[in-house]
């Protein structure tokens, strides 16, 4: 996630680290590729790197002093800093919702989780405050610590803050997007000096959430996830294997599961802290396991009332911040092509291709979101990155699921069902998005590199997957395809 404040920069990554759950299932149900199926993780391994698609870069900070902090538009962020920012109510324009709310369709009875190291010590005021903003409604809003309790709050510890942010975007956007639907935040006690261990909290908290028996169980329509580990940092594939049962426990229970593809476009962190990025294609985990609708980012041109003004294009902001900020994608080294992907070989090959689908995330054109985190100042920030995507396109899930009277579950076969059923004359609500790359350049080790990404295209692209969508259009299409 890239947040936008004041006029400097500075990257710093949040991660979490992990071993290996004892969790076994086998190769062929996940379409391991290779002889990497064979292998098992080593006893303590602490390899990997996890970040919530969290690269923050102070850019533009809205002070509550100023004339604009209570309710910031577009045209003051393009007059006064030359980047254009977005609120909620432009973004349920721009994405088609506002016919469904108008019937009454906006997630009641369904449920959103988002999970979130650490969580924000003030999300219930701040979610507060963003909703009397934009005049919604609040929500029922229930945070829960399943994997254990959240250490103190200590506003010296960057990923701490990080994550309040990242928690801070997830809850006031998934709510902006189904404003009827119930938002649980599930907050894992992770410590960012602990290399991946915080991957197996954060699977263990999905699986209660998910588990009737437990004491946390809150029967999910839709999980949201803005984090992500670099496919190739895992010491065995068995370690990605292992953890990935809890997504076929979604399949099972029919929760839709979404996951941000990532905010270095072509590339990825390949080192524990997050400070060497791959010199060769990369994506990451959970994104590219194929259980997983993997929700990549594109470029928004808005009007103030959230009408385009061009359509949208692969979100690539790498030139404009100085460094890697772009969608990702690509190709999985540990996954085969899914089924459902049968019908884009000709760009995914024999691999899991990365993203499915593609919302806002670019950083100009940010979302507007509200903190007051201790600490830091309060006030409204922009934010973009596909951290801003995942929870987006899991309000317009609950929507659907309200609309369908059931949990839709896996999504991605109806996604790529509807795709191929698409024309002129049929519109199922995901439309293509064809201009734009995820190539990525930066300085490393006293070089220059550039990573070649993917170009948007007509038809599938590993730049931005099937498109973007049109809600209601899309959830339309859904009735009649999973009715």
């Amino acid at each position: 996630q890239w947040v936008l404040m004041n006029d400097r920069r500075r990257i710093f990554k949040s991660r979490v680290l992990g071993t290996a759950v004892a969790l076994m299932t086998t190769a062929a149900v996940l379409g391991l590729s290779g002889s990497a199926a064979g292998t098992s993780p080593a006893a303590g391994s602490r390899s990997g790197h996890l970040t919530a698609p969290l690269t923050v870069v102070p850019l533009l900070k809205f002070d509550p002093s100023d004339h604009f902090a209570s309710a910031p538009n577009t045209y003051n962020c393009e007059q006064r800093f030359g980047y254009a920012c977005y609120s909620p109510r432009q973004l349920e324009t721009a994405y088609d919702m506002k016919p469904l709310f108008a019937t009454r369709d906006t997630g009641t009875g369904e449920t959103i989780v988002l999970v979130d190291s650490f969580g924000s010590p003030t999300i219930r005021r701040d979610l507060t405050t963003f909703d009397k903003t934009y005049g919604l409604r609040n929500p029922q809003l229930t945070i829960m610590q399943p994997a254990g309790k959240v250490p103190p709050w200590n506003p010296k510890n960057a990923a701490m803050v990080g994550w309040g942010e990242e928690s801070s975007l997830d809850v006031e956007y998934a709510h902006a997007m189904a404003p009827g639907a119930k938002i649980v935040l599930v907050e894992t006690p992770v410590d960012e000096t602990e290399g991946i261990a915080g991957l197996p909290q954060m699977m263990a908290a999905e699986r209660a959430v998910m588990d009737p028996s437990s004491k946390y169980y809150e029967d999910p329509s839709v999980i949201s996830q803005s984090f992500g580990a670099t496919e190739s940092t895992f010491a065995t594939a068995m370690q990605i294997i292992n953890l990935a049962q809890t997504y076929q426990v979604a399949e099972t229970d029919d929760v839709t599961v979404l996951a941000a593809a990532g905010d270095e476009g072509s590339t990825e962190p390949v080192n524990v802290a997050g400070t060497v990025l791959s010199t060769t294609r990369a994506i990451n985990w959970p994104a590219s396991d194929p259980l997983v609708t993997a929700v990549g980012g594109t470029q928004l041109h808005l009007n103030l009332v959230g009408q385009r003004l061009l359509p949208d294009n692969v979100w690539n902001d790498t030139n404009l911040l100085g460094g890697p900020a772009a969608g990702g994608g690509g190709l999985s080294a540990i996954f085969n092509r899914p089924s459902y992907q049968d019908g884009v070989s000709a760009v995914a090959g024999v691999h899991r291709a990365t993203p499915d689908i593609s919302l806002s995330a670019a950083v100009d054109g940010g979302a507007i979101v509200y903190w007051s985190l201790p600490g830091a100042p309060k006030g409204y920030y922009v934010i973009g990155g596909t951290s801003e995507s995942s929870p987006l396109f899991a309000g317009v899930v609950a929507v659907a699921d309200q609309v369908l009277g059931k949990h839709i579950g896996f999504l991605n076969p109806y996604l790529y069902s509807l795709a191929a059923q698409a024309s002129p004359k049929h519109n199922v609500g995901i439309e293509g998005i064809t201009t734009g790359n995820n190539t990525v350049s930066f300085i490393q080790g006293g070089k220059d590199v550039t990573v070649p990404g993917w170009v948007a295209t007509t038809g599938y692209n590993l730049a931005s997957g099937l498109g973007t969508i049109d809600g209601a259009k899309l959830i339309a299409a859904l009735k009649t395809a999973a009715g």
